[in-house]
């Protein structure tokens, strides 16, 4: 939806809720796509959002009203709903999203929903629930689709047009005797098979799969590593427990990205800040500044260690923030690729050296060229000073220098936290950024003492 037509719908919808217009109401909704109606959803206020909730008469639009927002305004909306209407929504979702919901519930309400669903439903939606719900079992979808390696292409065919109300039917799963998954034949290969073949002959036994317990970062890898639709989930004996699907994935990859990127950001890895009170947004993102605030203090005690320096040259204080923003930010970008390149699988421990030197090279470049740059810079338009080659040579090859153990640290930084079972994403950000601006400052003044001393 472009951001005109968002802004158009939003101002329709207050302007039709502020007058109660119900009629017209009901007619924006039937035309408005669930996902549509998310996005404009979090722009309005609660009562606006209850008020539009009541108005959906569709079981099915709000259940995928609901799979499309965040926990927050879910359990907002539920909490005043009847446990029986509850039910009623979740029986138009699948399982692992019955689960996700019911999880994020309180305690009595959970209790009240799970014994008004039918016990079979009820016993399926508690064993999801007592896997982690950021793991494979926890956002699979039970019981999918399989067939016994003895059956043929033609069965499975004929079984396929009888399953209704399973999700996304990508692969056949083949299982044996003893309810193991022994092979996986795609709907291509089912389609393009004699109808007399048993599935044996025609499924594929080079089988990807996970456990229940598997991170779901990692079924994202795994899934979009080999462009997989779907990924079965097994147990400890190989029996089919569940699948993976690809919007699940997606889903995955938008939240460990945002995660990610929240953490490096320091304000901790809640998606949902922006809901939070001002208070407990403070209390996330304090810790995280600590580090930074460390040092500020270290680098402002290196200042003063350097005064003399200062009050004889006081152009050398005028380009200090130059330095320290500009190795920051080397600093930043080459963090930013490694930790990314973790995430993805594509750089690890065994990758350090490699790695290392392409982005010391990459360093050195832009160290060379700012360095360079920037003595031209302060040589041309404070050449009235006296000393002021020196000075303008000091200040460039601080820089170089700077820009480079900027890089140095944003690459190694990450790759070593990751070897020691430390989460990246979480202190590679305030690390980076505090080694950058301390060393920085040192190398800046080191730098300009060994030039400027003998003058």
């Amino acid at each position: 939806m472009q951001d005109r037509e968002f802004m158009i719908l939003l101002d329709t919808f207050r302007k039709l809720i502020r007058r109660k217009a119900k009629p017209n109401i009901t007619r924006i909704l039937n035309k408005t796509h669930s996902a549509d109606l998310a996005e404009i959803f979090r722009s309005f206020t609660p009562d606006e959002q209850l008020f539009i909730f009541k108005m959906i008469t569709s079981l099915e639009y709000k259940s995928n009203l609901l799979t499309e927002l965040e926990e927050t305004y879910v359990v907002e909306l539920l909490e005043v709903t009847s446990p029986e209407h509850i039910v009623e929504i979740l029986g138009e979702m699948a399982p692992d999203d019955q689960a996700d919901i019911v999880a994020n519930l309180d305690e009595e309400l959970e209790l009240k929903v799970l014994a008004l669903m039918k016990d079979k439903e009820s016993k399926k939606l508690e064993e999801l629930m007592m896997y982690p719900p950021e793991s494979a079992g926890g956002i699979m979808v039970p019981l999918p689709f399989k067939m016994n390696e003895t059956d043929t292409v033609k069965d499975a065919i004929n079984s396929v047009h009888n399953q209704e109300d399973m999700e996304m039917i990508f692969y056949i799963y083949v299982i044996d005797e003893f309810d193991k998954l022994t092979g996986i034949v795609s709907l291509r290969e089912l389609l393009t098979a004699k109808p007399t073949v048993i599935l044996k002959d025609i499924m594929s036994t080079k089988i990807l799969s996970v456990t229940p317990e598997t991170d779901q970062e990692e079924v994202a890898h795994i899934t979009s590593r080999y462009d997989l639709l779907a990924l079965p989930v097994i147990d400890k004996d190989s029996k089919l427990l569940g699948i993976v699907t690809v919007d699940d994935i997606i889903d995955v990859i938008r939240q460990e990205a945002t995660e990610d990127f929240l953490q490096m950001a320091g304000v901790g890895k809640d998606r949902e800040i922006l809901l939070k009170t001002p208070w407990e947004a403070t209390k996330i993102r304090l810790p995280w500044l600590f580090a930074t605030f460390l040092g500020g203090v270290l680098a402002s005690k290196i200042v003063m260690n350097f005064d003399f320096l200062v009050k004889e040259f006081a152009l050398l204080a005028a380009f200090m923030p130059i330095v320290a923003g500009m190795g920051g930010n080397v600093g930043t970008q080459s963090s930013t690729i490694i930790v990314r390149g973790i995430s993805t699988g594509r750089i690890d421990f065994n990758h350090l050296s490699k790695v290392f030197f392409r982005q010391l090279l990459i360093g050195s470049i832009l160290g060379i060229v700012y360095g360079l740059l920037l003595s031209i810079f302060t040589y041309i338009f404070f050449k009235s000073n006296a000393n002021m080659m020196l000075i303008s040579l000091s200040i460039g090859i601080s820089l170089t220098f700077s820009m480079l153990i900027a890089a140095s640290t944003g690459t190694i930084t990450p790759i070593l936290l990751d070897k020691f079972g430390i989460d990246p994403a979480v202190a590679t950000g305030p690390i980076v950024t505090t080694v950058v601006d301390v060393i920085g400052i040192l190398v800046y003044f080191l730098t300009a003492t060994m030039f400027l001393s003998s003058i």
